[in-house]
């Protein structure tokens, strides 16, 4: 192939990445370079490699005018492949259908989708390898994009390829594909520059022209093609002169503009059809033609100059073509283009491309055009395509005369933008929707819109206030939503704790006081505002009968949580740790992951995964807590998101690695307060103070748990309380610690769970000398062994055990530290298990070390996944629960029987797990 002269490690590279996917090991590569590098030549040799090989291919090119079309370019690659998603678990083959139009139903998330496209390669690859390539992928619309590098991120031992070219970019480096492994295409040497050029130019070539070609051409293999064929012979042999100000990219558009320009007039117009167009869709380019009179004969000079193929489809040569076509052609001519299209494109079969070829053809404004397009926007926004949504929401809005029609649908098209995450069009599009007539409840609509992005935005600092500012003004006019966003303002307070300025959560509950009076019966989020309110005006007593109302009421009704309940349910864990509630805290978390489970939203799953992993900590299950901290993290590194430090952090302290805990501490630290986020300073801050605990440095930790205290932080505080305790006991700081047990005796007297009263008696015992003391150890030891929070209980047999040992009573001693230690060291509480072995040696007696469990030898995945296969679930259920393929569930499993020495799942279910 002449395109690919100079090219032979590139073309090895992809020859060993076929190869690679064939015996089973997956992958993806991204072919990168500037635009006519040769991307798409590189492509077409993966395509007839892959053919040879035995593989099938399926294909998908991007176009720049397909932007707002939702899953438009995964619906181009599946396509072919829909009759097997019969194969598919019902969730997926539902959200496939509905992301595709093929059928209605609830809009479902986009990594659901990309899971069901995920199962859906890998079930055709069982059958033969698959490879798909992806050409332009820059102009991939974004739900499509982000379904692609998802799968492209979880692929493993299927026997499947993913390919994507993509043209640099300035924003290249943000894009879905970031991060995937790169072939990256350079320019060309001078030698292989010239080989390349002696294929394209068969006259005879002066010295002086060729050399200045290739100066040029500057080593791009489509410039070194396609130049030389704008000149004339006689320039060729003597005076050949290109323009030198243009980059290569502007120079071949330029190039293919003026061949373009040359041909007849009909001829130019049936190419910007086809331009306007980018589906290929020969049938509709025909139809378009005929509304415009064009015999189908005009198609060959465009055939012969070599810028258009018609056959099956609709090609051109190369997309840079398309662009010099379509930027060329006068806005009237477009217009004319773009009616032609909208005039022959079903309404039925495809309203929305319909409805996009008309706004195009419009001059100013038309409400009818508009009126479709908002249309578009709901059918798109039904398939989850939010971004394809808000794209047809600006459009509309923009076409729009009448000011108030303008004004309601600019804020429409603003929701729509934040919920596609494009915050700062939002804010445009709430500029344009302010200058318009708006009645009160959509300009308090707009100013709550105003608020929440700019909370999304900085995630703390000012944003109380300004909730609360539109809290005030829905007051009157929608008191369900105003009751909410007051409890949104509490919710941006306890994010900005002690970093708010202006209005913090002792003023923000202040202001919600005054909130609507709650329905009857209260909802959730009611009695979440009304107890969070007291909370902060009253004190911590006061507020305990209403906040575990709310509890019971979102527990009661756990197994069918109302849509409009699941974004408080990251509150209402905070309530219920505040409450030391150590039951609802796990029933609240876990019920989260399995939501964001069932319904696949990998954009909610991370964090519900990072909270579960945090409270696995606690109650000791660090093994399991390790495997959701790399689920969260496998998962954030697939869909782009940045990975959330909370259990990483947790686990590090309470392991009692104390330079990584504190590498992690200072970053989490320095990022928080830069988004003026106070709420994760005092968990990092009583995090520390455990891990200065278990290492018996005391003064550290009385100096770290102290500002969560301080700040009375709604969760954190009720973490730090205990620490402070201990801390100051152990420092030398009696008046701390007795101030510090008295506000906790309080609060857990009006707490009255188990664990609540428990921590209590334990902090008694550490502040209490004589035979009071050990009355308190041994109801603490009684009450939190009825807890989930097993750490505490095991580092009270410790402070016991070390107590009994100052007391002389060693043999009493040992028997307590004994217990500690073989539980701390089961659980991998590190630091603790460390005090209990100095403390055992201390009597005389030497401790045990850790028994081995064959399961040691697993990796974190393998041990995920033997966890569950042990429960009796298949491969397949395996797999849709860790958003992996089936075959890639198989491959660990046989990492998992060889390193176990076992042979079958029967085995495995014996097996006990950490």
């Amino acid at each position: 192939m002449v395109d690919l002269v100079g090219r032979r490690s590139e073309r090895e590279a992809v020859e060993k990445f076929l190869s690679l996917a064939r015996s089973g090991r997956s992958g993806a590569v991204v072919v990168r370079g500037e635009a006519g590098i040769g991307k798409t030549a590189v492509l077409e040799h993966a395509r007839q490699t892959a053919l040879a090989s035995g593989f099938r291919v399926e294909l998908s090119v991007g176009a720049e005018s397909e932007t707002q079309f939702a899953f438009a370019g995964l619906h181009q690659l599946c396509a072919p492949l829909l009759d097997r998603t019969g194969a598919l678990p019902e969730p997926q083959r539902a959200a496939l259908g509905v992301a595709f139009g093929l059928h209605g139903g609830a809009a479902p998330d986009r990594f659901l989708v990309g899971l069901a496209t995920l199962h859906l390669l890998a079930e055709v690859a069982e059958e033969e390898p698959l490879l798909c390539l992806v050409d332009d992928a820059q102009w991939l619309d974004e739900a499509s994009a982000q379904v692609l590098a998802f799968v492209a991120r979880r692929v493993g031992a299927e026997q499947l390829a993913l390919v994507f070219g993509l043209r640099d970019s300035d924003d290249g480096d943000r894009l879905p594909f970031a991060g995937l492994p790169e072939l990256r295409l350079e320019r060309l040497s001078e030698p292989d520059a010239r080989a390349l050029l002696s294929t394209a130019v068969h006259t005879p070539l002066d010295e002086r022209v060729r050399d200045r070609i290739i100066a040029e051409a500057d080593g791009n293999p489509l410039a070194l093609l396609e130049l030389p064929r704008n000149a004339r012979p006689t320039h060729l042999a003597g005076g050949f002169e290109l323009p030198g100000t243009l980059s290569v990219p502007r120079r071949l558009e330029e190039s293919f503009r003026r061949r373009s320009a040359t041909l007849p007039p009909p001829t130019q117009l049936l190419l910007l059809v086809a331009a306007s167009e980018p589906t290929g869709d020969v049938a509709l380019l025909w139809r378009a033609a005929a509304h415009l009179e064009l015999a189908r004969e005009v198609a060959a000079p465009a055939e012969v100059a070599g810028l258009l193929e018609i056959d099956s489809r609709v090609r051109f040569r190369h997309p840079l073509v398309r662009s010099a076509v379509y930027q060329a052609a006068t806005p009237p001519d477009r217009r004319r283009a773009h009616g032609a299209l909208a005039a022959a494109t079903d309404p039925q079969a495809d309203p929305d491309r319909r409805a996009w070829h008309r706004a195009q053809a419009v001059l100013g404004t038309d409400e009818h055009a508009a009126a479709d397009l908002a249309r578009s926007a709901g059918r798109a926004r039904s398939r989850g395509g939010l971004a394809a949504a808000a794209a047809f929401l600006q459009h509309a809005t923009e076409m729009t005369p009448e000011p108030a029609t303008r004004a309601r649908r600019a804020l429409e098209a603003a929701h729509a933008k934040h919920d596609a995450g494009a915050f700062d069009t939002a804010l445009e599009l709430l500029a344009v929707a302010a200058t318009g007539p708006l009645e009160a409840l959509p300009r308090a609509r707009l100013e709550l819109l105003r608020a929440q992005i700019a909370f999304h935005l900085t995630r703390g600092s000012d944003m109380p206030g300004m909730l609360l500012d539109a809290a005030k003004t829905l007051a009157p006019l929608d008191p369900p939503l105003a009751r909410e966003t007051y409890l949104h303002a509490l919710d941006a307070a306890v994010h900005a704790g002690h970093l708010a300025r202006g209005c913090g959560l002792p003023e923000a509950a202040e202001a919600a006081i005054d909130a609507p009076p709650s329905p009857t019966p209260p909802r959730p989020v009611d009695l979440l505002l009304d107890g969070l309110a007291t909370r902060f005006t009253q004190g911590f007593e006061a507020s305990v009968p209403t906040l575990q109302r709310s509890l019971e009421t979102l527990l009661d009704h756990e197994s069918r949580v109302e849509d409009d309940d699941r974004r408080w349910l990251w509150l209402a864990s905070h309530v219920a740790a505040m409450l030391w509630d150590d039951e609802a805290l796990y029933t609240l978390a876990t019920s989260a992951v399995r939501l964001a489970r069932d319904a696949g939203s990998l954009s909610t799953l991370p964090a519900a995964l990072n909270a579960v992993a945090s409270i696995l900590v606690i109650t000791g299950e660090l093994t399991r807590a390790t495997e959701l901290a790399a689920e969260e993290a496998a998962i954030t590194q697939a869909t782009g998101a940045p990975p959330l430090p909370n259990a990483r952090l947790m686990l590090a302290a309470w392991r009692g690695q104390q330079p990584e805990t504190l590498e992690l501490y200072a970053t989490m630290v320095k990022e928080a307060t830069e988004r003026g986020e106070g709420s994760t300073v005092s968990l990092a801050q009583a995090t520390l103070a455990a891990l200065h605990n278990g290492l018996g440095n005391y003064d550290d930790a009385l100096a770290a748990a102290t500002p969560p205290c301080e700040h009375d932080d709604l969760a954190y505080s009720s973490l730090a309380l205990p620490e402070l305790v201990e801390a100051a006991a152990r420092a030398g700081e009696p008046e701390r610690a007795a101030a510090a047990l008295e506000q906790l005796t309080s609060r857990a007297s009006a707490s009255g769970t188990d664990f609540a009263l428990g921590l209590a008696a334990r902090s008694r015992a550490l502040t209490t000398t004589g035979p009071a003391a050990e009355e308190h150890y041994r109801e603490a030891i009684v009450r939190l062994t009825n807890c989930r929070w097993a750490v505490y209980l095991a580092r009270t047999h410790l402070v016991y055990g070390e107590w009994l040992r100052r007391e002389g009573r060693r043999q009493d001693a040992r028997e307590q530290l004994r217990t500690a230690h073989r539980l701390l060291s089961n659980m991998g509480i590190e630091a603790f298990a460390a005090r209990a072995a100095r403390e055992l040696r201390a009597t005389g007696e030497h401790p045990r070390a850790r028994t081995t469990h064959p399961t040691d030898e697993l990796t974190t995945q393998e041990l995920q996944v033997a966890r569950l296969v042990a429960t009796g679930a298949t491969s397949r259920e395996v797999g849709a629960q860790l958003f992996l393929s089936p075959r890639t569930i198989e491959a660990h499993l046989r990492n998992i029987f060889r390193k176990l020495g076992i042979t079958s799942r029967r085995e495995l279910k014996a097996l006990q797990f950490a």
